[in-house]
């Protein structure tokens, strides 16, 4: 079936998820923030129908589907004013790398509670000295050769909701990548273990899910805690990035696509002259823009998802950062063309857009810079020489 034609099943989703998320809508986030909680009634809701875990499989407590049913799920939430970001982290990510690498136990013990909501895993990559360059990772584990067991030293910067998580799937490096050989690995960390430490990071960032700063003191860690191979650690990390980039798209486009529909409902009811604002072609014109850049970027994520749920890694990382750049910076130009529509009301606790305007440059950031997509697409597509 051609990309741009839904399935009656998709359709069927994102009308059900549209319902919840209309249900809870934008108000709900803003109150939670400002009580500086956590969206928890919409988390457990989303998990009991359904939702959390509709791209795991079903043997293991999910809907059998795969990330382009996950990104339908973030992005109609978004669109309601409702996004949960931890989808983007514990089913997308954590639930991915575990259900295709995972040991039968890992998978026992963690694919139900994710697909139901009644734990929540975070994920743990970026690092204060490593920034974008993977490489660079310091986080290293090493075994205790009397118990077998690992030993996971290592800082960690910018983890979402650890607060609310059962545990971090953390990136790690074997020893001896010390000599050259990249080795990341994958560990699943219980957030209750000696020697993990959080730290909330202040974020100017208005937002449900809090990001925290980890320390990793020689954290013990049971030799059943590496997910997957040891020696397999650039597949199974992929496995997950991918549809990180994917599951960002998705929360930007739902994003962009709340922004747009709150300015063309203020364009058609403001009249300041004889006729409604949005009947001037300076006001409509950018805002048919903005709706067009948001429907290309959603087909470009769902290649992505498509080539993703396929097995098409390779075709899927391409697609998935050109998804990812395309909705961050639709995103970006819906929310700024949002509130320019109106105009002082843009800026006020009421009309709710303010706030977006430091959240839509969230996904222009993380949790890879538009910069280094760049890089990739002109390395990798366009087979041009690096420039580091």
């Amino acid at each position: 079936m051609p990309l741009h034609i839904e399935t009656d099943e998709h359709k069927a989703l994102r009308a059900a998820v549209a319902a919840l998320g209309a249900k809870y809508g934008r108000d709900y986030i803003t109150r939670t923030v400002a009580e500086g909680r956590h969206p928890t009634e919409l988390w457990q809701e989303a998990g009991k129908l359904g939702y959390l875990g509709v791209n795991l499989p079903e043997e293991h407590g999910g809907g059998g589907g795969g990330i382009a049913e996950l990104s339908i799920v973030l992005e109609e939430l978004g669109a309601a004013g409702s996004p949960l970001l931890m989808l983007v982290v514990s089913p997308a990510i954590c639930g991915t790398v575990i259900a295709r690498f995972g040991t039968d136990a890992q998978k026992n013990r963690w694919l139900p509670a994710l697909a139901d909501g009644s734990r929540l895993m975070a994920f743990g990559i970026t690092e204060p000295d490593a920034g974008s360059n993977s490489h660079r990772i310091t986080t290293t584990a090493r075994r205790d050769p009397a118990s077998g067991d690992w030993l996971l030293t290592g800082r960690k910067v910018f983890i979402s909701g650890v607060d609310m998580a059962d545990a971090v799937l953390v990136v790690g490096r074997t020893e001896d990548a010390r000599t050259g050989r990249l080795k990341p690995c994958l560990f699943i960390v219980p957030t209750d273990a000696e020697g993990f430490h959080k730290r909330p990071i202040d974020m100017e960032l208005s937002a449900a899910e809090k990001q925290f700063e980890l320390t990793l003191d020689d954290v013990r860690l049971p030799a059943d805690a590496l997910v997957g191979d040891e020696d397999a650690g650039l597949l199974q990390l992929f496995a997950g990035l991918n549809p990180e980039r994917i599951m960002t798209a998705a929360f930007a486009i739902g994003m962009g696509r709340y922004a747009l529909s709150r300015a063309i409902e203020y364009a058609r009811d403001r009249t300041v002259w004889k006729a409604p604002i949005g009947a001037h072609q300076a006001i409509a014109h950018p805002l048919a823009q903005a709706h067009i850049d948001l429907e290309l970027a959603r087909l470009m994520m769902q290649k992505a998802a498509h080539l993703y749920d396929a097995g098409d890694d390779i075709g899927a990382g391409e697609a998935a950062n050109m998804a990812k750049y395309a909705a961050a910076e639709a995103c970006v130009r819906a929310v700024d063309q949002a509130v320019h529509t109106l105009g002082g009301n843009g800026l006020t606790r009421e009309f709710g857009l303010a706030s977006l305007i430091t959240a839509a440059r969230v996904a222009r950031i993380a949790p890879v810079s538009r910069e280094m997509i760049l890089n990739y697409v002109s390395h990798q597509t366009l087979g041009l020489p690096k420039s580091y």
